[in-house]
């Protein structure tokens, strides 16, 4: 049996995650979210081992209590973002009912285990939350009181450290933001979630902050931005947004020394739209040649030609093309090996989606 516990083992993987970022190679979004369903997971298993032995995982028996730890089997759960490992504890002179069939209720609840993970890092979890995720068929906890209360108490003060740590450490090159609708809890409507992303100098992507939000509300975007200012994160070299307002506007006020690039995934299907289905990938293919020219000069030069090509037949996708358009070439700035992955912030986005496609991330060049 091994001397430390798998979710203390789990928590540590997920601490080096929130601390050190994962090399370009890895998506940290997606191990992040793997991760902290793992770690939750444990949590409540664990929690139950410790209601049926009356003792804790380092308590030595005491008389005649029935009942000992007999190690760890492996079990998985597919979810969204691949599969999730974890171990089950098993236990020998008592019976692990309890402890199977919270295992054998979990193959069916990845998605509110995934959204469970989101919120544990965005505002915290709450001891009905905890109750909600861990409910068999017949909407009876599968938990203790004790065991809930256990469960959320340790996620609470990991989620305390987390939303107060130091950034100072974390060198930010681009900071990604953007603020996407999440089911937080389970029978509530979807809300918006502020996630922030760093790329550092050393080619690592970590995640800066979650916070429950609105990237439509500048107020609520400028208080982010400021808490994550006060515990030490620097100005990036440029932030990476999608068209709203309320964003745009926190991050110049805030981040006044970095460039602005606007997302170009958001970009062009807000121009798409405008454009009859026919003529789309023309006009994807001459708006692509602009935002994605060698250098600002010539970006210009092609944006001067689409305009002129394209202005009388279609004057609303081509007065989209031209608004916040220094924004959507800002990463023209850039080395050319940083450009791909400075220029969107569709990588964010796939943490916070219900149907994820696995994708291995672009390569970086930093040195």
């Amino acid at each position: 049996m091994s001397k430390i516990p798998p979710s203390e083992l789990t928590k540590k993987a997920l601490d080096s995650l929130l601390a050190e970022g994962l090399a370009d190679e890895g998506d940290p979004r997606s191990e992040m979210v793997r991760l902290s369903v793992q770690h939750l997971v444990e949590q409540a298993l664990e929690a139950i081992v410790r209601d049926l032995l009356g003792r804790g995982y380092y308590a030595r028996r005491e008389g005649d209590q029935p009942g000992s730890r007999n190690g760890y089997r492996r079990r998985r759960l597919k979810t969204a973002e691949g599969g999730v490992e974890f171990s089950v504890p098993q236990v020998r002179d008592i019976s692990g009912a309890r402890i199977k069939k919270l295992a054998d209720r979990l193959q069916g609840r990845t998605e509110e285990l995934e959204s469970l993970a989101v919120e544990m890092w965005a505002r915290g979890c709450s001891t009905r939350d905890i109750e909600a995720i861990f409910r068999d068929g017949d909407g009876k906890s599968l938990l203790s009181r004790t065991a809930v209360s256990e469960v959320t108490e340790t996620l609470w003060r990991e989620y305390e450290e987390f939303a107060t740590r130091d950034l100072s450490e974390i060198e930010p090159l681009y900071l990604f933001v953007d603020g996407i609708a999440e089911k937080l809890r389970p029978g509530t409507k979807r809300e918006a979630v502020l996630a922030a992303w760093a790329i550092t100098g050393q080619g690592r992507k970590v995640l800066v902050g979650l916070s429950p939000g609105t990237k439509e509300s500048t107020d609520c975007c400028r208080e982010f931005f400021e808490d994550l200012k006060r515990r030490g994160l620097d100005d990036p070299i440029l932030a990476v947004t999608d068209g709203a307002p309320g964003l745009i506007r926190a991050v110049e006020e805030c981040f006044p020394r970095s460039l602005r690039q606007r997302c170009l995934a958001h970009r062009m299907r807000n121009i798409l739209a405008k454009v009859p289905q026919e003529i789309q990938a023309e006009f994807r293919q001459a708006a692509q040649a602009s935002y994605q020219a060698p250098s600002p000069l010539m970006a210009e030069t092609l944006k001067d030609h689409l305009v002129q090509t394209y202005e009388e037949r279609f004057p609303s996708a081509v007065k989209c093309f031209l608004e916040d358009f220094g924004a959507s070439v800002a990463h023209l700035r850039l080395p050319p090996a940083h450009r791909k992955v400075a220029r969107t912030t569709n990588l964010l986005e796939r943490l916070f989606r219900e149907e994820r496609r696995r994708s291995r991330a672009a390569g970086m060049m930093f040195g």
